[in-house]
C-alpha cells in the first residue's frame, strides 16, 4: 500500500513523477519505448519475494506468472508449452505446421502428467490375461495395472501388474483381479473442493496403495490418480511458482490460428471450425488469432467466426497499436488483445512498411481502449530484459516473449556450433523462410501466389543457447518482483495503480547500464 504524501517533499514528488495518463499526455506526440522511461520508486512494505505475480486472460485462463511464450516456430511447440505451464505461464503453439500436427502438439501438453486421469484405460472381467497382454503390446502401454469394469461401467475389481504375466495368460481377469470389496476408493464428491489435497490424504492414509480409483454414488468409475503424479504435483505446489492448470488439473496451453482462405479470398469457415473443434476436443484453453495487422475486417471476421461457434473459448487477437483497434477486436469477441507492431528484435515491419508505434506508447493507448471494453491487453515484442517486463506490466496484463526464450533448450530451433559457441536458429514469422513455411497470411501474403513476390517483414538470426527455461524465467520473474518491491506493489493491479513515470535522456539511458568498468560477470536479468 502506497503511503499518502503528507510532506512538502512528498507532494513535490507526486507532482514531478507522473501517472501514465499525465505522462504520456505531456509527451505527445513523441512515441516512447521501454528505454525512454524509468519508474519512480515509492514507499514500500513489500518484500520482492512476497510480490504476487498472478494474472488472468479470461475467467477460465489464470496464470501464476504474466508471461506467454510467442507463437513462433522457433519458440513454442509442445516442449516449450509444457515448461511454460509448469512454471505458471502459457505457451502458444505456432501454426507453421499441418493442422493435425498442431492438434497433436496441444494433446502432448494437455496429457502431460495430470493429477486425475479422467478416462482411465480399463478391462472387462470376462477377458483373459492373454487378452490384456495383447492389448498392452498393441497399444504400447507402459503400465500393467488396470481397473476392471463391467458392461455398465461399474467398478468390479483391480487387475494388478503382478498378475499380468505371460505365465498367467490363460487365467480369466475375474479370477486374477482384486475384488471390488477389497479395493479402497474415493467418492468423486470428495474431490470437488481440493482434489489434489484429497488424493494426497488418501495415499497418506492407505500405505502401500499406489493408485486411487474414483467412483460416483452408483459405483461407476470416474477417474484414477497415481501416487507418483500426486507427489509431483504436491512437490510443484511448494515450489517457487505454481503450475498453470485447468479445472481438471491439465496443464494450460494455447494455439495460434491461421486465417485459412478459399480461392476467392474469403475465410474457409468449414476448415477453420473443424480445426478449432479438434483443438477444443483436446481441451485447448485459448486460441490466438495472430496477424501483423489485427485492426482489419479479416481478423474481425475470424474472431467473430470462432466466438460464434465456441462461446466459452478464450480468444486472444491482434496485433494492434491503438485504442480503436482494441475496441474493434473486443467487440468482435476477443478476450485479450495483443499489442505491438514492429518492436521485436527480428521484426522489420517499421522499416519495410514505415508503420508502427514505439511499444510503451502503444501500450498506453491500447490500455485506454481495454479499460473501456473490459478486456485484457498483452504486450507483444520489444522486451529485452526483466525491467522492460516491469514497465510493460504497468500498462498490460501479460507479456509475450520470443527472443528471450528462443535460446532455451526447450525451444524448437535448430542448434548449431560457431567458433565453439552453441546457437539456436531464431527467425521472425515475417521472414521469407517462415512465410514460405506457412505464416504468409499473417502478413497479408499468399505463399502460393506465384505472381507476387513475398515481402519479408522479419529476419533470420541466431540466439546463443541460454540453458533451461526454468532458469531464464526464474531471473525474469525475480526481476519483476524486484520492480514490484520498489513500487510498493504486492500484486500486478497495484503495480499498475502505483506506477509513476519519468522520461530518460540518452545520458540517463547510459547511466542505467554498467559503465566505465570492464565487466567480468553479467548481472542483468535477461
Amino acid at each position: 500500500m502506497t503511503k499518502v504524501a503528507t510532506s512538502p517533499a512528498a507532494a513535490f514528488d507526486a507532482d514531478f513523477y507522473q501517472t501514465a495518463d499525465a505522462f504520456f499526455a505531456a509527451n505527445r506526440p513523441v512515441g516512447l519505448t521501454f528505454d525512454d522511461v524509468s519508474l519512480a520508486t515509492l514507499y514500500s512494505e513489500i518484500l520482492p519475494k512476497d510480490a504476487e505475480t498472478s494474472t488472468t486472460l479470461s475467467e477460465q485462463v489464470r496464470l501464476s506468472i504474466p508471461i506467454i511464450s510467442s507463437d513462433m516456430d522457433t519458440v513454442t511447440e509442445a516442449r516449450m508449452a509444457i515448461a511454460m505451464a509448469l512454471n505458471g505461464g502459457l505457451g502458444l503453439i505456432h501454426y507453421n505446421m499441418p493442422a493435425r500436427e498442431q492438434v497433436k502438439e496441444v494433446a502432448r501438453v494437455k496429457r502431460h502428467i495430470h493429477g486425475l486421469i479422467q478416462d482411465p484405460i480399463t478391462v472387462r472381467p470376462d477377458l483373459h490375461i492373454g487378452d490384456v497382454l495383447d492389448l498392452i503390446e498393441a497399444k504400447n502401454y507402459e503400465f500393467r495395472t488396470f481397473p476392471v469394469v463391467n458392461e455398465k461401467g461399474k467398478l468390479v475389481g483391480l487387475l494388478s501388474g503382478s498378475s499380468v504375466r505371460e505365465r498367467y495368460r490363460a487365467k480369466p481377469v475375474a479370477e486374477a483381479m482384486t475384488a471390488r470389496a477389497d479395493i479402497h476408493t474415493v467418492s468423486v464428491d470428495a474431490l470437488k473442493n481440493d482434489p489434489i489435497a484429497a488424493a494426497d490424504a488418501f495415499f497418506t492414509q492407505h500405505v502401500g496403495i499406489h493408485k486411487m480409483l474414483v467412483v460416483d454414488n452408483d459405483d461407476h468409475l470416474r477417474g484414477l490418480a497415481t501416487i507418483s503424479d500426486i507427489e509431483r504435483i504436491t512437490t510443484e505446489a511448494g515450489s517457487r511458482r505454481k503450475a498453470a492448470r485447468d479445472a481438471d488439473f491439465r496443464l494450460i496451453v494455447g494455439a495460434a490460428l491461421a486465417p485459412v482462405r478459399q480461392a476467392d479470398g474469403s475465410l474457409d469457415r468449414d476448415r477453420i471450425i473443424d480445426h478449432v473443434s479438434q483443438l477444443v476436443a483436446e481441451h485447448i484453453d485459448c486460441v490466438a488469432v495472430s496477424t501483423a495487422h489485427g485492426h482489419t475486417a479479416g481478423v474481425g471476421d475470424m474472431v467473430r467466426l470462432v466466438r460464434d461457434a465456441f462461446p466459452h473459448l478464450t480468444i486472444i487477437a491482434g496485433n494492434v497499436t491503438s485504442g480503436a483497434g482494441v475496441e474493434y477486436l473486443a467487440d468482435c469477441g476477443a478476450n485479450a488483445i495483443k499489442v505491438g507492431q514492429g518492436p521485436g528484435s527480428i521484426c522489420t515491419t517499421r522499416i519495410v512498411a514505415g508503420v508502427g508505434i514505439p511499444q510503451l506508447t502503444a501500450l498506453h493507448v491500447a490500455a485506454n481502449g481495454a479499460r473501456a471494453k473490459g478486456v485484457k491487453i498483452i504486450a507483444d515484442g520489444g522486451i529485452t530484459k526483466s525491467g522492460d517486463i516491469v514497465k510493460a506490466l504497468t500498462l498490460a496484463d501479460a507479456v509475450i516473449l520470443g527472443g528471450l526464450l528462443a535460446g532455451c533448450r526447450e525451444a524448437p530451433g535448430e542448434i548449431m556450433e560457431i567458433n565453439g559457441k552453441i546457437y539456436k536458429q531464431y527467425r521472425g514469422m515475417g521472414s521469407l523462410a517462415a512465410m514460405k513455411d506457412g505464416s504468409a497470411a499473417r502478413y497479408g501474403h499468399n505463399k502460393d501466389d506465384k505472381t507476387r513476390k513475398l515481402t519479408a517483414e522479419g529476419i533470420e538470426a541466431l540466439k546463443e543457447v541460454s540453458g533451461s527455461l526454468d532458469d531464464v524465467l526464474g531471473n525474469l520473474v525475480g526481476g519483476l518482483q524486484s520492480g514490484m518491491g520498489y513500487l510498493g506493489a504486492g500484486n500486478l493491479p497495484t503495480l499498475r495503480q502505483n506506477a509513476r513515470y519519468i522520461r530518460v535522456s540518452p545520458a540517463g539511458q547510459k547511466e542505467s547500464t554498467p559503465h566505465d568498468v570492464i565487466e567480468i560477470k553479467a548481472g542483468v536479468s535477461s
